[in-house]
């Protein structure tokens, strides 16, 4: 018998809008790895049997998007810490023994982004978070982790920044949407966790008058690469990170527990990225 091509993949149900091949596909070609990377269109009703028969046909892990993220992880066989924190899982490991990790690795690739990015400082001041959705509860994960020690959270429906805050504890305080530009004094990181500012959504208006120009500020929108808020942000001197990093480095643990190598995420990785 021969060695096993390993596979891996992104599952979600639409999936062929996914760059993960490309970023994956990238990285197997520059390493020389002999594996592969698909996408995996798969509907919630067949989840379940799906994920029983990928490891016996050589997948060794897959990626997982939309709709799929809360529900793999009652079909895991066992969740990390931070997937279950954050209620979702983005990787999941196919193990020898045929159980299934799995992992979320959001909250790491936006930290990775904002650390290459920036000289972010997590314990120079309160973050300011936008959005209430699945994003931001890998964010705020992230940075209480990190050691922020006030989070204010701002969703346009406040039953939902509240949920957050009950589970999250004391260090995230929820504020009224309409508050938001005041929300911004004193703060020394800002996120915009929601699709606002996204090619085909409304902009995300604010006035930045109250942010300090040492601010770091980032956007998880990257289509486009400079959305409204980052323009604005870097018009007033504010150090601005784009959100195509937190995709590029989220993906970097995932392909080495697949192909057993750490890859890099570098300026040539972004420039594949961007070209059509």
């Amino acid at each position: 018998m021969g060695t096993k091509i390993p596979l891996a993949g992104v599952i979600g149900a639409p999936i062929s809008h996914s760059k993960s091949p490309k970023l994956h596909g990238y990285w197997l070609n520059k390493y020389g790895i002999d594996g592969h990377y698909v996408h995996l269109h798969i509907e919630q009703s067949d989840l379940k049997d799906a994920l029983a028969h990928m490891p016996k046909m050589g997948f060794v892990g897959a990626n997982v998007t939309i709709p799929h993220k809360e529900a793999v992880l009652e079909l895991a066989d066992e969740v990390s810490d931070r997937a279950a924190m954050i209620g979702a899982a983005n990787t999941l490991s196919f193990r020898p023994d045929g159980t299934i990790h799995a992992d979320n690795t959001d909250g790491y690739g936006f930290i990775e982004n904002l650390k290459a990015h920036s000289n972010w400082d997590p314990k120079a001041g309160a973050a300011v978070v936008l959005g209430a959705g699945g994003a931001a509860r890998a964010v705020v994960y992230s940075l209480l982790e990190e050691g922020v020690r006030e989070i204010r959270l701002l969703n346009r429906t406040r039953e939902r920044a509240q949920a957050l805050q009950s589970e999250f504890g004391a260090r995230i305080i929820v504020e009224d949407w309409e508050r938001v530009d005041l929300c911004l004094e004193g703060a020394r990181t800002i996120v915009n966790t929601t699709s606002l500012g996204m090619v085909g959504n409304h902009d995300l208006t604010l006035s930045l008058d109250l942010l300090d120009a040492d601010a770091v500020v980032t956007d998880l929108v990257y289509t486009p690469l400079e959305t409204s808020l980052l323009r604005q942000a870097k018009a007033r001197g504010c150090q601005t990170v784009d959100g195509l990093g937190m995709l590029l480095y989220q993906a970097a643990p995932g392909f080495e527990r697949w192909f057993k190598h750490m890859p890099e995420v570098d300026e040539a990785l972004r420039q594949h990225m961007l070209s059509s």
